[in-house]
C-alpha cells in the first residue's frame, strides 16, 4: 500500500553502473512459500529475565543464591541504615523459595528506614502507567507492634515517584501477601530509578521483618499477566514472525542433567517456580515459563517450535540408553501440556486449569540442541526419544540436532535443525547452500544463523578479533543474500530463525543481537530490519528466475502473492549493480523500492540507533525495467500484478 510519506519522485535509472545483469522471471511457480520461513529464536541470557519478560525487579525471591553471601543481595541495598541480608528462612514463603529478605531496623534511627531494588541495569519510571507491585511479608516474632510500610519508586536522588502506604502489625508470624498499584507522579528522566520498601524508623525500631517474592509489573503485551514487555514485544511482533523457537538452544540443556529446563517447574504461581542456575552462570527465574512461551506465540500469531530434552548437558552428561525413559516420560508429558485432551490426560488437564482449556496449535518438536557435540551418543538417544514420542504423537514432526546425515540416525529425521555463525563473506559465498540437498522428503530449519565476525579464522573471538558487538549493513547484507537461497530453496528450508534475538546492551555475554535493548528503550539493527522486510514481504509462491552467479556478490530472487510480485535483492559487493528484469505478465508501471543501505561497517548503537533505516521511494517498472541496487543494500521490491 502506498503511503504519504514515500519519496514522491520517481527515480531515475538512465545512469552507467559497473555491472549489469539481464533477470529473466518465470510465469509458472515452482513451489509454494512456507508461512513458517522466517522467524525468532529465543535464548535466555539477558534475553529473558530483565529482557522480554516484563518483571523490572533483579533478584526478587532470592532464587538459587547462597544466603548470607554479598552475592545473595544482589540488586539490592540499604536504605538510611536499614539492616539487610538473605537468610533460608526456617518458615520458608513456599517450598520452591527456601530464601528471604531479613530487614532488620536498629535502635537509633529516625525517618523511612528499608531496602531498595534498582532492576536490572535501571528501572523505568513513566507517569503514563500504572505499575503492580506485591511482596510477602512475615513477622519471624509476634508482638504488639502496629505501622505502615511505604512502598513505591523512587529516583537515584531519592525523590518519591510513586507510592502507596499499607498499615502491617506484628501480631501474626504467618505470611501475608501485599498487592498495590503504583502511578507515577511524574516520569523519570534517567533509568537511575529504584523500587523501595520502608518503616518509619523510630516507630519500628528493634524490629525484625521476613520479606520474600517480590515483583514489580508495568503494564505488559496484551495486558497479560505476568507477561512481556511491551517494547521489546511490540518491536518482535513488528517483524510478523512465522516461528518461535523455544525454550532456547544452550537454555535446554543446563550444565548438568538436574539444571536442565524442566517444564513443570515454569508452571503456575511463581511461589512455586524454583528457577534454576543458567548455563553461563546467569540465575534463570523461570517466571518466564511454558505457558507464557506459548501464550506469547498466540498473541503474535507465531507456530510454536518446542524442544524437549533429549538427554545431554552441557558439562558433558549423556544419560545412558537404559535410563533414558524418565526423560522420555518428561517430555511425553511436555508435549501433551501444549496439545494433550485435559478430559483424558492429566499434562493437559493441567493447562485447563492454568486458563487454556483448548490446546495450542504444534506441529514440530525439537529433539535436543546442538547434538553434533554429543554425536556418539545422540543416536542411542535419538532412536530412543524418536521412537517413543513418534508413536505417541504420529502427527508430529521431529526435528534432529545433529549435524546433517553426520551420525546417521535411525530413524532418519524428517526435520534437520542447521545452525551457522559466519561472516557476512561466508554467507554470501554460500547463498546456494541448499540448492544441492537432495530432494528426498527432508526438511530443514535454519534454527540459528547470523554474521557475527569479520575473521574467519576466529569466529568467536573478541571485538578485537573482529567479533561484532552489533549487526552492520555489510553481515545484514550477507545474511540477506543466504536467506534469498533459503527462500529459493523454501521446498525444503520450511523455516529460519536469526540468533541471538535479544541482548541487554549492558549485560550480554553474547554478540552480535538481533535485537538490543535497556531498561528503557529497543534498538533495531540492520539485520533486524533485513528480517522485517522478508517477512512482510514473504509472499505466497517462488517465481525460478535467471540465478545469480555462485560467486558473485549480487543476488536476487522472485515471488508473488495475491496483489504483488515480490523482488529481493542482496548487493553485498562495494559497486552500484544494475538488474534488468523481464517479466512473463504485465505489472504496474510504478513500484516500490524498500531500501536498506550504508556504509558497510555501520550498525545502529544506542549512541546511534538509527543511522541506517530502511527507506522507500518509487521506481519505474513495467514488463521490463531495471534497477540499481546500492553497494552493500538490501532491497525489497513490490509492484501491484495487473489481472491476468
Amino acid at each position: 500500500m502506498f503511503r504519504l510519506g514515500f519519496l514522491l519522485a520517481i527515480t531515475s535509472l538512465n545512469v552507467w553502473h559497473c555491472w549489469t545483469q539481464t533477470v529473466t522471471v518465470s510465469s509458472s511457480a515452482s513451489h509454494a512459500i512456507p508461512s513458517t520461513l522466517w522467524g525468532l529464536m529465543f535464548e535466555d541470557i539477558s534475553s529473558g529475565d530483565g529482557g522480554l519478560y516484563g518483571e523490572l525487579l533483579q533478584n526478587r525471591a532470592f532464587q538459587q543464591v547462597v544466603p548470607g553471601t554479598p552475592d545473595a543481595l544482589n540488586s539490592w541495598s540499604s536504605i538510611n541504615g536499614g539492616a539487610i541480608s538473605v537468610v533460608s528462612d526456617n518458615v520458608p514463603v513456599s517450598s520452591a523459595l527456601p530464601n528471604s529478605l531479613r530487614f532488620n531496623v536498629p535502635n537509633g534511627l529516625s525517618g523511612p528506614v528499608g531496602f531498595a531494588n534498582s532492576g536490572f541495569f535501571g528501572i523505568k519510571v513513566d507517569s503514563s502507567w500504572t505499575y503492580k507491585a506485591s511482596f510477602h511479608f512475615r513477622f519471624p516474632t509476634r508482638s504488639s507492634f502496629r505501622g505502615n510500610l511505604v512502598l513505591g519508586l523512587r529516583s537515584s536522588s531519592g525523590e518519591t515517584l510513586a507510592s502507596a502506604t499499607v498499615p502491617i502489625s506484628a501480631s501474626s508470624t504467618s505470611w501475608r501477601q501485599v498487592n498495590v498499584s503504583l502511578r507515577p507522579s511524574s516520569s523519570a528522566s534517567s533509568l537511575s530509578n529504584q523500587f523501595f520498601v520502608t518503616v518509619d524508623g523510630n516507630s519500628a525500631r528493634g524490629q525484625t521483618i521476613n520479606f520474600a517474592m517480590f515483583s514489580l509489573f508495568p503494564p505488559t503485551f496484551k495486558n497479560r499477566p505476568n507477561g512481556m514487555r511491551i517494547d521489546i514485544a511490540t518491536a518482535l511482533a513488528g517483524m510478523k514472525p512465522g516461528v518461535f523457537r523455544f525454550p532456547g538452544g544452550n537454555n535446554l540443556e543446563g550444565q548438568t542433567p538436574a539444571s536442565r529446563w524442566q517444564w513443570n517447574a515454569t508452571l503456575g504461581s511463581l511461589l512455586d517456580r524454583p528457577g534454576r542456575i543458567g548455563d553461563w552462570s546467569y540465575i534463570n527465574t523461570d517466571g518466564l515459563g511454558l505457558l507464557e512461551f506459548l501464550t506469547f506465540c498466540e498473541d503474535t500469531g507465531m507456530e510454536p517450535i518446542m524442544a524437549v530434552w533429549s538427554g545431554f548437558a552441557l558439562g558433558g552428561t549423556s544419560i545412558a540408553q537404559d535410563q533414558l525413559q524418565p526423560f522420555i516420560q518428561q517430555a511425553i508429558d511436555q508435549i501433551d501440556f501444549v496439545i494433550g485432551d485435559p478430559r483424558t490426560n492429566a499434562a493437559a488437564a493441567r493447562r485447563a486449569a492454568l486458563g487454556h482449556p483448548s490446546p495450542f496449535k504444534l506441529n514440530f518438536v525439537e529433539i535436543g540442541n546442538e547434538d553434533f557435540f554429543a554425536a556418539d551418543t545422540y543416536t542411542h538417544r535419538w532412536t530412543t526419544f524418536v521412537d517413543a514420542l513418534q508413536s505417541t504423537f504420529p502427527h508430529l514432526k521431529f526435528i534432529a540436532t545433529s549435524n546433517i546425515n553426520d551420525p546417521i540416525l535411525t530413524p532418519k529425521p524428517q526435520v534437520y535443525d542447521h545452525h551457522v555463525y559466519q561472516t557476512p563473506t561466508f554467507f554470501a559465498q554460500n547463498s546456494f547452500f541448499y540448492d544441492d540437498m537432495a530432494r528426498d522428503g527432508t526438511l530443514y530449519f535454519e534454527g540459528e544463523y547470523a554474521a557475527i565476525s569479520t575473521n574467519p579464522n576466529d569466529i568467536f573471538g573478541t571485538p578485537a578479533d573482529g567479533r561484532l558487538p552489533f549487526p552492520t549493513m555489510q553481515g545484514s547484507a550477507g545474511e540477506a543474500a543466504y536467506m534469498i537461497g533459503m527462500e529459493r530453496n523454501s521446498d525444503i528450508v520450511f523455516a529460519a530463525a536469526y540468533a541471538p534475538l535479544l541482548g541487554h546492551v549492558s549485560n550480554s555475554q553474547w554478540t552480535p543481537n538481533l535485537v538490543g535493548f535497556d531498561s528503557g528503550q529497543v534498538f533495531k539493527s540492520t539485520s533486524y530490519y533485513v528480517q522485517q522486510l522478508f517477512s512482510l514481504n514473504k509472499g505466497t509462491e517462488y517465481l525460478p528466475s535467471t540465478l545469480p552467479p555462485r560467486n558473485g556478490t549480487v543476488f536476487w530472487g522472485v515471488t508473488r502473492d495475491r496483489t504483488n510480485l515480490i523482488i529481493k535483492i542482496s548487493n553485498t559487493g562495494s559497486s552500484s549493480a544494475t538488474l534488468n528484469f523481464v517479466l512473463p505478465f504485465n505489472v504496474a508501471s510504478t513500484g516500490i523500492a524498500h531500501l536498506l543501505t550504508g556504509e558497510a561497517t555501520t550498525s545502529n548503537t544506542p549512541t546511534s540507533p538509527k543511522a541506517i533505516q530502511p527507506s522507500s521511494h518509487f521506481i519505474r517498472t513495467g514488463r521490463r525495467f531495471s534497477y540499481a541496487a546500492p553497494a552493500v543494500s538490501v532491497t525489497v521490491i513490490t509492484i501491484v500484478r495487473e489481472p491476468e
